[in-house]
């Protein structure tokens, strides 16, 4: 199998028929303000499907993951309420509304948090690995990974190319928010990579300052303990702290002020404390494994942007860097799949036909997406997606059913209308008829998708 035949495979979260504003995510300012909205379950999947279809039309290889179920009545009976599902339904949210919030998030749809992946050209066993993150900052998003591995391990389940690992130690001290902190950088997909892992503080060392407003998500030892499961060699790995003014600013995550694809990062000025020290370590090593390779491309190509181009607050506003950057093998340079907010923040406008207007940029083009369903929820195109790099050989191994074409694209047109609602308010998500709607589309979904019992309702995990 030749090198070449690798692909960078985007995984995106199929928004749930319960989606909803639930404004749990403190640190995340769109998901808070939009607390008390009624959401559109329907536009919002709709809208994440036609991004998914466009890439793929592309030429992009474009794959799904399906949503969790929620109200997650499982969770609900681990911590103490009995009876039938409807009267447990009932006295969670009289009783215990915020666990009812909690357990009926729509978190799971930002696949960028699912897991962290290493492709097979990197770990020293060969095979690629996967760890679902143990999300552990927020209970809302900490009842996911059991879900999360289930459906890896269905989608992924030969193990002759496929290591799956445990969510790490549920504890703060491992606090792991997945890929949405990790970037891989390559001359080729399927040449050796840089793996840049950016943490928010660290459990057991001191650094420098930490956020003094948001919490800082991301440990220091969650990331390093990603990289010995993943058998990567330190000698390809990068570890820098997110500025701590950026946290405090609302850049929860590190997709929020930076994005990379292939030998290119885009960024913002205050993305990273010693930020000039990333950036060297992260080019003296991208050149070591470029020139080991025997490629013409030496160098990591940067392009910043700093704060008189586009201020903090108008990069939160708008997305500019939870934005996919995308290599679609019908065009010669990248490009950059961006939220519609881009188009509506003058300072980004600008930016981004000025970037575009530079020959020399090897971002030649944009393609703006009506999202807001899920930016008003505190996510992205780049929050929506898992990058898993894999070749020809890995993915004929995988599981099909999940991979987009014009067959699955109808079909998922077809069960969203089929079993969407329009409008979603917290009443709605206490009614046992919901509940039965939710199970009913999730368990054709799975038939549709070829993965099997996946879900708690359809046979109960510990």
């Amino acid at each position: 199998m030749k090198k070449s035949d690798a692909f960078e495979v985007n995984f995106d979260g199929v928004i749930g028929p319960t989606h909803n504003y639930s404004g749990l995510s403190y640190g995340n300012l769109a998901s808070v303000n939009s607390r008390e909205f009624h959401s559109n379950p329907k536009q919002a999947a709709l809208q994440g499907l036609e991004k998914m279809w466009y890439l793929a039309t592309h030429g992009v290889k474009q794959a799904l993951l399906p949503p969790q179920e929620r109200p997650h009545i499982l969770t609900f009976k681990q911590i103490g309420f009995q009876g039938t599902d409807a009267e447990i339904l009932e006295k969670v949210a009289k009783t215990s509304p915020d666990i009812f919030r909690a357990c009926s998030s729509s978190s799971s749809m930002w696949a960028a948090n699912a897991a962290t992946v290493a492709p097979s050209t990197d770990t020293a066993d060969g095979k690629v690995h996967f760890t679902p993150a143990n999300l552990v900052s927020k209970f809302h998003r900490a009842i996911e990974h059991p879900t999360t591995s289930r459906i890896l391990r269905s989608i992924f389940s030969n193990d002759h190319y496929f290591v799956h690992h445990s969510a790490l130690l549920s504890h703060s001290s491992l606090g792991d928010e997945g890929a949405a902190n990790h970037t891989r950088f390559c001359t080729d997909y399927g040449e050796e990579g840089i793996h840049l892992f950016v943490y928010g503080r660290s459990a057991f060392r001191s650094v420098s300052h930490e956020p003094k407003k948001f919490p800082a998500r991301q440990t220091l030892e969650s990331s390093q303990a990603i990289v010995r499961l993943h058998q990567l060699q330190q000698q390809n790995v990068v570890f820098a702290q997110q500025n701590p003014e950026a946290i405090d600013a609302g850049v929860f995550h590190n997709d929020v002020v930076s994005v990379g694809n292939k030998n290119v990062f885009f960024y913002h000025e205050s993305a990273f404390v010693s930020q000039e020290n990333v950036l060297s370590e992260l080019n003296e090593k991208f050149k070591r494994v470029s020139e080991k390779a025997g490629k013409n491309v030496s160098e990591l190509i940067f392009i910043p942007v700093d704060s008189a181009q586009v201020s903090l607050e108008d990069v939160i506003r708008s997305y500019l860097f939870n934005t996919q950057l995308i290599q679609p093998p019908d065009q010669s340079g990248m490009l950059l799949i961006a939220p519609k907010e881009c188009e509506e923040v003058s300072s980004v406008q600008k930016y981004l036909e000025q970037l575009l207007s530079d020959p020399s940029s090897p971002i030649q083009s944009v393609e703006y997406f009506d999202l807001r369903q899920s930016m008003q929820n505190g996510g992205g195109p780049a929050c929506l997606r898992l990058r898993v790099v894999l070749n020809a050989e890995e993915i004929a191994k995988s599981n099909l059913g999940v991979f987009l074409n014009e067959r699955l694209y109808i079909q998922m047109t077809h069960w969203i209308g089929k079993h969407y609602r329009d409008r979603m308010s917290w009443e709605d998500l206490s009614d046992p008829r919901l509940l039965n709607e939710v199970q009913t589309a999730l368990d054709e979904l799975t038939q549709i998708l070829q993965l099997g019992s996946i879900y708690s309702f359809q046979c109960i995990y510990p």
